[in-house]
């Protein structure tokens, strides 16, 4: 017998938000940043970033106000304003987004561990992936026994993660030399990095990926205590994590030059730190790292089995993914996420796939999802839904969604055509799925319009073979 969902308070729906954002990303941030781009194209890279995800943020805000129905947040946007394949779609890229996260966790955790003893290489050899695959269904068991109790010691160590990172940014400013910052602005020294443009083209993609999780707390909201609490905690945890991210990163690169930053082993927060204050930096960020990640793969395993299950219980997915156990949590959508979790763990013994490639196949899972979300809100303001009549709430809604959906559309062509033909790949066999679940309901798959996109997802799908067939793609 199932119990009655936990409800969620403010606090734990933050710890969500930021325990979601602030996992292995922002302590391997100086060097993946400067190994695309100079301080200057970080500068404005960071800008479009904070200004594009703000208003993404406001757009999540906005729908759970507007559209207080909708649970599951940035599943159910897609599904309510473009059908159920799109919502579908939505759900599925979320999701491996989100276990693909956890798999590049867990390397970035070994390879971390591997400062100190090398039989952990670069966080995929087969002591790394025995030691990780022990954590995985650790932290498995723990979220089986209830959702209350794993969002409690999130929020624990959501607030233990924070504290290594702020002193970071202490002793980082304490070090910053304005000469090392301001020399080679531009990258001009480093033709490799391409024009300004393009280097601020090429670092977005790992600016939005420390992003992700921004969308937590919507994904939470049928848990929330309050309906509120979603939008305040979606915006305030947006706005502390963009200012650790900024300072991390525009700190670093006062610290060590560009090339330098480019060619550091990650997690490269540690090895800035030891520039700065000698050997003792490195322990200090890799305990912090440890402890971060630590909050992070708990917070994207619950993640993990709530989008499933939402979607599982309105029949966008198959029945079997809603069920849950005794304790309320969605063990079947559990048992699959961490499942394919233990498969890419092995099979990252066999590539040659690192934190960094994992961490961008990831992001482009993403992007989909965000694009969908922010073109619901377009359509929600401009048709005028859940705003009364004259309210001058609307035009600014309207403004915020517009720009949202147009940094969303960007993002997608940043990513570039191998990254959309690697999601391809992945999105393509989720049919199978939800095919499953319609046929349970008794309905057609497809609708004209679901046809057509599931033949342009094929026909990438398909290019993505040939491409890592042809060696012009690789996972």
């Amino acid at each position: 017998m199932s119990v009655e969902p936990a409800r969620l308070r403010l606090g734990a729906l933050l710890a969500l938000v930021v325990g979601s954002m602030v996992g292995g990303g922002i302590f391997s941030l100086p060097q993946n940043t400067s190994a695309s781009a100079g301080a200057g194209a970080v500068l404005i890279g960071w800008s479009i970033t904070a200004v594009g995800m703000l208003a993404l943020v406001f757009v999540f805000q906005m729908l759970s106000r507007r559209k207080p129905e909708l649970d599951g947040g940035i599943y159910a946007y897609a599904r309510a304003g473009f059908g159920n394949y799109m919502g579908f779609s939505s759900a599925w890229g979320y999701w491996i987004s989100a276990w693909l996260g956890n798999v590049s966790y867990f390397v970035l955790l070994f390879s971390t561990l591997g400062f100190f003893f090398p039989m952990f290489g670069e966080g995929n050899t087969l002591s790394a992936v025995a030691c990780a695959s022990v954590l995985l269904w650790s932290v498995h068991c723990l979220v089986l026994r209830g959702i209350q109790q794993a969002a409690t010691i999130n929020m624990i160590t959501t607030v233990a993660k924070i504290l290594p990172l702020a002193a970071f940014v202490v002793l980082a400013a304490l070090a910053f030399d304005w000469d090392i910052f301001t020399r080679d602005i531009w990258g001009a020294a480093s033709p490799e990095l391409g024009s300004v443009s393009d280097q601020v083209r090429h670092m977005m993609l790992v600016t939005v990926w420390v992003f992700t999780g921004i969308e937590g707390a919507s994904v939470y909201s049928a848990r929330a205590r309050h309906r509120r609490d979603v939008g305040r905690a979606t915006v305030l945890g947006f706005l502390g994590v963009l200012l650790l991210l900024v300072l991390v990163n525009v700190l670093s690169l006062g610290i060590m030059a560009q090339p330098e930053l480019a060619g550091l082993k990650n997690p490269s927060m540690a090895l800035v730190l030891e520039r700065a204050v000698g050997h003792w930096g490195v322990y200090l960020i890799s305990a912090g790292l440890a402890i971060s990640l630590a909050g992070a793969l708990l917070s994207w395993t619950l993640l993990c089995a709530e989008i499933l299950s939402t979607a599982g219980r309105d029949g966008t997915m198959p029945r079997f993914l809603a069920r849950e156990n005794r304790n309320g949590v969605p063990a079947n959508a559990l048992w699959l996420s961490n499942g394919l979790i233990q498969l890419f763990l092995i099979i990252t013994l066999f590539s040659a796939s690192t934190y960094f490639s994992i961490l961008l196949l990831a992001s482009s899972m993403i992007l989909v999802p965000y694009f969908w979300s922010a073109a619901y809100a377009l359509s929600v303001t401009y048709r005028g839904e859940g705003y009364a009549a004259g309210e001058s709430a609307r035009r600014r809604d309207l403004m915020i969604a517009g720009l949202a959906t147009l940094y969303a559309a960007w993002l997608i062509y940043a990513g570039g055509l191998s990254a959309l033909l690697l999601s391809a790949l992945l999105y393509a066999p989720g049919a199978l799925l939800f095919a499953m679940a319609r046929l349970e309901q008794r309905k057609p798959v497809f609708k004209s319009f679901e046809w057509l996109m599931f033949a342009l997802v094929l026909v990438a799908a398909m290019g993505a073979v040939l491409g890592l067939q042809q060696g012009s793609l690789s996972l």
